[in-house]
C-alpha cells in the first residue's frame, strides 16, 4: 500500500489536532478559515483511513507509538511531588476502573485533589479517550456545571441545542475518565448533570472530589482519611512535612523527626495544615511552630467547631494568618473575592485601599506566595495568583469578620465592570485568552450584584456586557441567558430591549420556541412600560417567528389561531404613522396571512401573486423604517414569495440584496442571525439558478461564520449540494465526513437544508457506482430532511441524475413523472430548473411521445440558468439526432463550473470525444457512464 501524501498545511493541522484543539482554535492559530480547517481534517480522515478526529490526534507527528495508542491525559501538572498514600492510591485506582462514579469525600485540606490527580495519572492508560480534569471552584452557578465540563473537553455549542445536550452527544461513544474537583459548592448542579451523563454515556467514568457525597445513583463513596501517622518519624505525614520543609530552604535533621511526628499528630495528619506549617519551618523552627500552634489550639478549644480535624486546619490557618503583618492580612482576605487566578494589577484594584496602598499589593502577593498562602502560576497573560479553595473560604470569613465583605465585593464588581468594558472595546488577537482569564470572576461578580437591590443597576450593566462578550466568544447559550438576566434586572423599556436581544441570540441557536417566547415577553415588558408601539412590534415579531422559523421549534408549533390572535393584538396596539411598527406588522401579515415562508402551519391555498404583493408591501415599509434587519427579513419573505411564483432569479436577487444590506449594519445578535440566514438563502438560490460558483462563494462565507464552527452539517450543507451538481466527488466525499460527524453529534436533527445535503452525497455515491454507500446516505436523507421534499423535490432531482448516468432513462422518467405544477411546493424553490431540465432529458432518452413538449415547457422556465439551459439545449439536440449540436453545449457546462455535465456531454456526443469524456469522469472520481 502506498504512503498517503500529506501536504504541508495538512501536516500543520494534524500537529494541532494532536494538541486537542478545536477547528476554530486551529483556524485562529494558522490564520485560515474554519471551513479550510474542516476540509483539511476531512482530507486527513480519508488519506489516513481513520474514523474520527480523535484517531487523527493519535497520528500527530512527534509522538511515540505508545502515545499514539491513546491521547495523553489532560491533567494539571502539580508544582510539588505527591507524598505517601500508597494504600489509598491503589484502592481508589481500583474503584475508579471498576465503578461508574467514585466520590472522594473528605474535609477541606485533607488532600482530596492531590490524591485524585495522582490516581487519574495512574489509570489514564485504561481509558482510550484519555482523562479530563475540571476544577469547579470558579463555577458559581450550578446551572453551568455542564458548560464547565464542555469547555474543558473542547466541546462547543451547537445551534438548536443546549450545551448539556451537545456534551452528552459528544461523549456518548467515548471511553474517558472525567475528574470533577471541588463539587461541594455546586452540588445541586453536579448531581443532575452526572445522573444524566452516566446514563447516556456508558464509556464515561467519573472521579469526583467533594466535602460531602453527591447523592447520585451509582455513586461509590471513598472516604479520604488524613495522612497516616503510623511509624512516627517514618510516617507519611512526616514525609510530607520533610519534603515541603526542604523545598523552602532547610531540611530538618534526622533527630528532629520524632518531634515533627508529634507536631503532625497534633495537626491530625491534615495535608494542608502540614504544608502550611512546613512553609514556616525555615523561619520559626520546630519550637516556634509548636508554640504558635499550641496557642491557637487553646484559643479554639471548646469553640463551636467541634470536629477535631476541622479545628486543626482552622487552627493552622488562624495561626498562619496571625503571623502576617496587618497589611498582608488585609490583602489575604481581600483577594479571596477572586474565584479564578488573578494578576497583581487586578488585586491592586480590588484590595488596594486603606490600610493597604495599591502600590504595595504586588510585594504583598509575593510574601503570601512565599508562605504557601497563594499559588503562583505563569500564563500567557502574565503571572497570576490563586488561593486554594479552603483558603479562599477562610478569607471570605475574615472579610465578614473585618466588616469589609460588601466593600470588597463592590470593588470586585466595579473591577469586573471595567474589565468587561475593556474587552468590549479591545478585540485584539489575544481577546479570547483575556476573556477566558476573567470570565468566571465576571460571572461571580454578577451573581453577587444581582442578589443585592442596591447593586441592581450595576448588575444589569454587567449582565448586558457579559451577554455581548459571551456572544462574541460564541457562547450563545450563555449570551441568551445573560440577556434574559439583564431583563429581569431592568426596568421599563430596558427590559424589553434586553429580551429582544435574547430573541436574536435564540435565532442564532435555531431555537424557534425561544424566539417566540422572548418576543412575547418583550411585548409584555413594553406594554407595562407604556410603550404600545414597541409592544405591537414585539407581538408582530412573535407572530412572524412562529411562521418564519416554524421548522426550528423543538416542541409545540404555535397553531394558526394562536398566532393570528397575536397578529390581531398587534394591530390593535398599532399607532398610525409609526414606520417601524407598520413594517413589523406588514412582515407578520406576509408570514401568517400570505404564508410567504411556507410554514408548517401555513394554509395551502394562498395564491402566489397575493403572496408576492404582500411581501413587496413589507419590503417597502421596512425600507421606509430604515431598519436593515427589518429590511432583510422582509426581503426574505419576498424571496420566498418569488420562489412560490416560480421566479427563481428574482428570489435569488432578493436573497443577495439581504447580504448587501446587512454587511454595513451595526453588529447585534439579530443582525448576525439574519446574516447567517441570508448567506444560506443566497447559496441555495444560486444553486437554483445554476450559478454554482456563486453558490460556493456564499456557502463558503456561511461555513466561515464562527457561530457555525461546531455545526459542520449546517455550515457545509450548501457547499455539498453545489459540489455535487458540479460532479466534484472528491470535495463531496471529503466534506461528507465532517457533515455526518456533526449531524450525528447534533442528535440527528431535521432541517430543510440537511436533507438536500445528504441527498447530494447519496447522489455522488450513486454516480460512483457504490450502491451500498448510496443506500446508507439515502437513509440519512430520510432522517435529516422532510419526507415530501425528498420524494418530490431534491430527491427526485438527484435520483434522476443517478438513473440517467447509469442509462435507466425510463426509471428517471418515472421519478420525474409529476408535472411541476403538481409538485410546485417542493420544486418551485431551488429545484424547479433542475427538475424541469432533467425531466426533459429523461423524456428524450426514454422516447416519451411528448418529449418535445416537455423541452418547450422547460425552456420557458429555465431561461437564464446557464446549466439548466444547456441541459435543455442538449436534450433537444439529442431528440433531433444532432450530435454536433450536442457537442456544442459542452462549453456552456464548463463555463458554469459543471464539469460533470461537460464530461457527460462528450460521452453523449460519442465518437472521438467519448474517450475524453470517460477520462474526465474518471478524473472526477465517478464511475463510467452507460449510454443507450
Amino acid at each position: 500500500m502506498s504512503t498517503p501524501v500529506i501536504s504541508a498545511r495538512e501536516a500543520d493541522v494534524l500537529t494541532l489536532l494532536g494538541e486537542h484543539l478545536s477547528n476554530a482554535e486551529i483556524a485562529a492559530r494558522l490564520f485560515i478559515s474554519v471551513r479550510t480547517v474542516e476540509s483539511h481534517v476531512s482530507s486527513l480522515l480519508r488519506k489516513l483511513e481513520v474514523p474520527d478526529r480523535r484517531a487523527l490526534s493519535r497520528r500527530a507527528p512527534g509522538r511515540a507509538p505508545a502515545e499514539q495508542a491513546r491521547p495523553a491525559p489532560v491533567l494539571p501538572a502539580p508544582l510539588t511531588a505527591f507524598v505517601g498514600r500508597a494504600r489509598e492510591r491503589a484502592e481508589l485506582a481500583a474503584e475508579v476502573t471498576e465503578r461508574r462514579l467514585v466520590t472522594a469525600v473528605g474535609l477541606g485540606g485533607v488532600g482530596k485533589t492531590r490524591l485524585a490527580l495522582a490516581v487519574a495519572a495512574d489509570v489514564a492508560g485504561e481509558f482510550a479517550d484519555g482523562v479530563c480534569f475540571v476544577d469547579l471552584v470558579p463555577v458559581t452557578d450550578p446551572g453551568r456545571v455542564g458548560a464547565a465540563v464542555a469547555a474543558a473537553m473542547g466541546v462547543g455549542e451547537q445551534p438548536g441545542r443546549g450545551i448539556d445536550d451537545v456534551l452528552v452527544a459528544a461523549l456518548t461513544d467515548r471511553r474517558a475518565l472525567l475528574v470533577l474537583d471541588n463539587c461541594e459548592q455546586v452540588r445541586e448542579g453536579v448531581a443532575p448533570f452526572l445522573e444524566r451523563l452516566l446514563v447516556a454515556c456508558p464509556g464515561i467514568r467519573v472521579l469526583a472530589t467533594s466535602r460531602a457525597r453527591l447523592m447520585v445513583p451509582f455513586e461509590w463513596v471513598f472516604p479520604v482519611p488524613p495522612l497516616s501517622r503510623v511509624g512516627g518519624g517514618a510516617s507519611e505525614a512526616v514525609a510530607l512535612f520533610l519534603e515541603r520543609a526542604a523545598a523552602v530552604g532547610r531540611a530538618p535533621a534526622p533527630a528532629e523527626r520524632d518531634r515533627i511526628a508529634a507536631l503532625c499528630e497534633r495537626l491530625d495528619g491534615m495535608a494542608l495544615a502540614i504544608e502550611l506549617a512546613a512553609a514556616r519551618w525555615s523561619t520559626l523552627g520546630l519550637d516556634g511552630l509548636t508554640a504558635g500552634l499550641s496557642d491557637q489550639l487553646r484559643i479554639l478549644a471548646g469553640g463551636p467547631r467541634a470536629d477535631g480535624r476541622h479545628r486543626s486546619v482552622r487552627a493552622v490557618l488562624d495561626w498562619s494568618h496571625d503571623l502576617l503583618e496587618a497589611k498582608d492580612r488585609a490583602l489575604l482576605r481581600r483577594v479571596s473575592a477572586f474565584v479564578a487566578p488573578f494578576t497583581a494589577e487586578a488585586a491592586a484594584d480590588v484590595a488596594g485601599f486603606a490600610p493597604l496602598e495599591a502600590a504595595a499589593v504586588a510585594d504583598g502577593l509575593g510574601r503570601l506566595a512565599e508562605q504557601s498562602l497563594l499559588a503562583v502560576a505563569p500564563s500567557d497573560t502574565g503571572t497570576r495568583y490563586q488561593a486554594l479553595e479552603t483558603l479562599r473560604q477562610y478569607g471570605t470569613e475574615r472579610l465578614a469578620d473585618a466588616g469589609e465583605l460588601d466593600d470588597v465585593r463592590s470593588r470586585h464588581l466595579a473591577w469586573s465592570l471595567a474589565g468587561a468594558a475593556g474587552l468590549r472595546e479591545d478585540d485584539g488577537p489575544d481577546w479570547r485568552a483575556r476573556f477566558d482569564a476573567v470570565a468566571e470572576d465576571l460571572r461571580a461578580a454578577l451573581a453577587w450584584g444581582a442578589g443585592r437591590p442596591e447593586r441592581r443597576a450595576d448588575a444589569r450593566r454587567l449582565a448586558l456586557a457579559m451577554a455581548e462578550l459571551a456572544f462574541t466568544r460564541n457562547l450563545l447559550g450563555e449570551a441568551q441567558q445573560r440577556y434574559e438576566q439583564a431583563a429581569l434586572l431592568a426596568e421599563g423599556t430596558d427590559a424589553a430591549a434586553a429580551l429582544r436581544q435574547a430573541a436574536g441570540v435564540a435565532g442564532c441557536r435555531r431555537l424557534g420556541d425561544d424566539m417566540y417566547r422572548l418576543h412575547r415577553a418583550a411585548a409584555e415588558a413594553a406594554r407595562r412600560a407604556g410603550d404600545t408601539a414597541g409592544a405591537a412590534r414585539d407581538l408582530a415579531a412573535a407572530a412572524t417567528a412562529a411562521y418564519r422559523f416554524s421548522s426550528t421549534f423543538a416542541g409545540r408549533v404555535p397553531p394558526a389561531d394562536e398566532v393570528t390572535g397575536l397578529l390581531s393584538a398587534a394591530r390593535e396596539l398599532t399607532e398610525d404613522g409609526h414606520p417601524a411598527t407598520e413594517a413589523a406588522l406588514a412582515l407578520a401579515e406576509a408570514a401568517v396571512v400570505a404564508d410567504a415562508f411556507g410554514a408548517v402551519q401555513g394554509a395551502p391555498d394562498n395564491t402566489a401573486p397575493d403572496t408576492v404583493a404582500c411581501a413587496e408591501r413589507a419590503v417597502e415599509l421596512a425600507r421606509r423604517a430604515g431598519d436593515p434587519v427589518a429590511r432583510s427579513a422582509a426581503l426574505d419573505a419576498l424571496s420566498g414569495a418569488r420562489s412560490w411564483a416560480g421566479e427563481s432569479f428574482a428570489a435569488a436577487a432578493a436573497a443577495r440584496a439581504r447580504i448587501d444590506i446587512l454587511t454595513s449594519a451595526p453588529s447585534a445578535p439579530a443582525r448576525t442571525h439574519e446574516l447567517i440566514d441570508a448567506l444560506a438563502m443566497a447559496a441555495a438560490t444560486a444553486v437554483g439558478t445554476g450559478e454554482l460558483s456563486a453558490a460556493r462563494e456564499w456557502g463558503g462565507r456561511l461555513a466561515d461564520r464562527p457561530q457555525l464552527a461546531e455545526v459542520g452539517d449546517h455550515a457545509t450543507s450548501w457547499l455539498l449540494v453545489a459540489d455535487a451538481f458540479a460532479g466534484d466527488a472528491d470535495a463531496v466525499l471529503t466534506s461528507s465526513v465532517r457533515f455526518l460527524d456533526a449531524w450525528e453529534q447534533s442528535g440527528r436533527q431535521r432541517s430543510f437544508s440537511l436533507g438536500p445535503a445528504a441527498a447530494s452525497v447519496a447522489m455522488i455515491h450513486g454516480l460512483r457506482g457504490d450502491d451500498e454507500a448510496r443506500a446508507t446516505w439515502l437513509t440519512i436523507t430520510d432522517r435529516a430532511g422532510g419526507e415530501e421534499d425528498n420524494h418530490y423535490g431534491h430527491g427526485a432531482v438527484f435520483d434522476a441524475m443517478v438513473l440517467l448516468h447509469h442509462g435507466d432513462a425510463h426509471a428517471a422518467l418515472e421519478r420525474t413523472a409529476p408535472e411541476p405544477e403538481q409538485v410546485w411546493k417542493w420544486v418551485c424553490w431551488v429545484w424547479l430548473h433542475w427538475y424541469g431540465a432533467l425531466r426533459a432529458e429523461a423524456a428524450v432518452l426514454a422516447g416519451h411521445p411528448d418529449a418535445r413538449g416537455r423541452i418547450a415547457a422547460a425552456r420557458a422556465v429555465v431561461a437564464g440558468n446557464p446549466v439548466a439551459s444547456a441541459l435543455v439545449d442538449r436534450a433537444e439536440a439529442l431528440l433531433d439526432g444532432d450530435l454536433p449540436h450536442v457537442l456544442a453545449t459542452a462549453p456552456a457546462f464548463e463555463a458554469a463550473g459543471c464539469r460533470y455535465q461537460w464530461a457527460r456531454t462528450l460521452l453523449l456526443a460519442g465518437g472521438a470525444h467519448a474517450a475524453t469524456g470517460a477520462s474526465a469522469l474518471a478524473g472526477l472520481g465517478l464511475a463510467p457512464m452507460t449510454v443507450r
